[in-house]
């Protein structure tokens, strides 16, 4: 197995994982330390170095708030320790390779972490990618600069930057896969099979990358776990991509809420103390930094260029876990929903209030609708490739009971359920090793279908046509060939990408 790797910067030294088949290269860095001057500025280019690197350790993970310190679902799952090393010198990525030579030419996976762009890292337990490497993947995590650190757009950064004025922590990304088109050759890929993934955040940000001209044509094709996210009846979310001129007011506010006036004095603070601050700001003033159109990387909304159909042809595997994030209206009565419908659809009111769905509801909330499954549907019906969905939907155990909640399918793609503490049984673990199949054959060929480990077909996928709305549910018994249609859920995505 490959132990020692040169790069174009120097040596790294890997180990073998717990899989001994596989090498691990944890906390190569493939820019340099974005501190000092080169706090908020594109990633630069990383130093070379002498001899061999021993890279044994995953990176320090993105300034952010400290994770472990809190008692809700995502501390429970995997945000489990608040010492973990944090650092604003954080642009490493890490290698799982099972190639025994550097002539082996595996396809790679990308992956990029989620977390609302404010937290998240490669570390997260459920991220181990030795399971997805043994099935003959190379897996690459890339960490990338969160919040006011990754994202901070100024009007003095504008004049100063031209060419890459914001969206940082974006063209983190975009430089860690460059690392790999580069790099990943010497540790047995193929840097011509390339597949980007993510999940929510990190979804959308293979989004920005299939939108983003200077990103197209760094993969072949793009995995988006929960990240093409449709709210059908509300506008105002915090994670928006937001005018270029707002977001750049906002920073000015920030920077003297930093009590200094310049960007060149903002870069002389403390990180911690830009951190805590920028914490604060965000609950003060709901704002979130985000990735915004800049007008170079993002020429607009990612969603606007897919349905206009500016976006990379590639083959794309994208779904969403049952339960999360599912939208209604709250209203009063009847009376209050049709004013209500009136005020949102405009004159679709009358259509959408003949879908009998539009009336059924829970208490207040009214008109439950899927927006991420026909977001996705909707998005599907503008690439010309073949596209696959899925519907995440097993039972999930717990004291907690939490339902199919988002990124309750992150254990499942990475095949990583022992390091979970929830009760899975066997069936799980048959569900997770399928689930984990259908993705590296995707990634491999960009067609999920093939055998499972005793030689069997697993049930087929069929791709998703705006003719045969078909897709694949797993459930806790399985993977099950699903179509899913209605006409309510039709108009829902007719609405959604009209709006886009």
């Amino acid at each position: 197995m490959l132990k020692t790797v040169m790069t174009e910067n120097g040596a790294v030294r890997g180990l073998s994982g717990n899989n001994a088949r596989i090498s691990v290269f944890k906390g190569i860095p493939f820019a340099a330390p974005p501190v000092g001057e080169n706090r908020w500025r594109a990633p630069q280019p990383a130093a070379n170095w002498e001899g061999v690197r021993d890279c044994y350790k995953f990176g320090p993970i993105s300034m952010q708030d400290t994770p472990g310190v809190g008692d809700d679902i995502y501390c429970r799952e995997w945000h489990v320790d608040p010492e973990i090393d944090m650092d604003e010198d954080c642009l490493y990525l890490n290698v799982w390779t099972g190639a025994k030579s550097d002539s082996d030419k595996l396809p790679v996976l990308v992956w990029f972490f989620g977390g609302g762009i404010q937290w998240g890292y490669p570390p997260e337990m459920e991220f181990n990618g030795e399971n997805i490497a043994k099935r003959g993947v190379i897996v690459v995590s890339v960490n990338y600069r969160l919040g006011a650190f990754g994202f901070l757009a100024h009007k003095e950064l504008t004049a100063e930057m031209p060419d890459a004025p914001t969206n940082f922590g974006m063209l983190d990304q975009q430089a860690g896969v460059k690392w790999v088109k580069k790099n990943i050759a010497a540790f047995g890929g193929d840097p011509d099979n390339i597949t980007i993934m993510g999940q929510s955040a990190g979804g959308g940000s293979v989004m920005n990358h299939l939108t983003a001209p200077s990103s197209i044509g760094l993969y072949q094709k793009a995995v988006i776990l929960s990240g093409m996210i449709g709210f059908p009846y509300s506008t105002d979310l915090v994670i928006s991509p937001r005018s270029f001129d707002d977001v750049q007011t906002m920073g000015d506010k920030f920077i003297k809420s930093l009590g200094v006036e310049t960007i060149a004095e903002a870069r002389k603070l403390d990180a911690k103390f830009v951190r805590d601050k920028a914490s604060e700001f965000r609950g003060a003033n709901s704002f979130f930094f985000c990735p915004s159109v800049d007008g170079v990387f993002m020429k607009d909304s990612p969603m606007k260029l897919f349905v206009e159909g500016k976006h990379a042809n590639v083959p794309i595997m994208s779904g969403n876990t049952n339960d999360e994030f599912k939208s209604f209206i709250v209203a009063e009565d009847e009376a209050d929903l049709e004013k209500k419908a009136r005020e949102i659809f405009g004159a679709d009111a009358d259509r959408f209030l003949s879908f009998k769905e539009a009336h059924e509801h829970k208490g207040k909330q009214y008109a439950f609708a899927d927006g991420i499954e026909c977001m996705v549907k909707g998005a599907f019906e503008h690439v010309d490739r073949k596209c696959y969905y899925y519907l995440f939907n097993p039972f999930i155990p717990g004291w907690d009971n939490p339902g199919n909640f988002h990124s309750s399918d992150l254990w499942f793609f990475f095949e990583t359920l022992a390091a979970c503490w929830r009760p899975f049984d066997g069936k799980y673990y048959d569900l997770a090793r399928k689930v984990c199949n259908y993705l590296t054959n995707f990634v491999k060929t960009g067609d999920p279908n093939g055998d499972d480990f005793d030689g069997k077909a697993m049930p087929t996928w069929v791709p998703y046509t705006k003719e045969n709305k078909a897709g694949i549910e797993f459930t806790t018994d399985g993977p099950v060939p699903v179509v899913r249609d209605s006409a309510f859920n039709e108009f829902i995505k007719e609405w959604l990408v009209k709006k886009a």
